[in-house]
């Protein structure tokens, strides 16, 4: 799981995201970033009822993702406020897809370190 200092909870936080970050996109994945001047980086993840309208499969989605930057939270810059939501492709995907798909959207935003 990943810890809550990693994790952008407040809706202001997500808002100024979106309004002043930097957006990147790579196969069915959306990425917006911002500096936050912290020592970590702070993720969100946004799955809509677009993808499903069951909870348990958008929980599970979120879940995935989750943990991918989890693993990953070694090689990626500190200091960034980052919002991942997703295209309704993503409840056929598998989890190395979408292993595969982060890695990449990571990489265009040189986000790794």
């Amino acid at each position: 799981m990943l810890a809550k200092q990693y994790r952008l909870q407040k809706d202001k936080d997500l808002k100024l995201v979106f309004k002043n970050g930097k957006a990147f996109s790579a196969g069915f994945l959306f990425l917006k970033l911002k500096k936050n001047n912290l020592q970590v980086s702070r993720f969100g993840f946004i799955v809509g009822k677009r993808i499903s309208k069951k909870a348990a499969i958008r929980n599970k989605i979120k879940r995935r993702l989750r943990e991918i930057i989890r693993k990953n939270l070694d090689n990626i810059k500190s200091e960034f406020d980052i919002v991942i939501w997703v295209k309704p492709v993503i409840a056929d995907k598998n989890y190395q897809e979408i292993e595969q798909d982060i890695k990449e959207l990571l990489k265009k935003s040189r986000l790794i370190k």
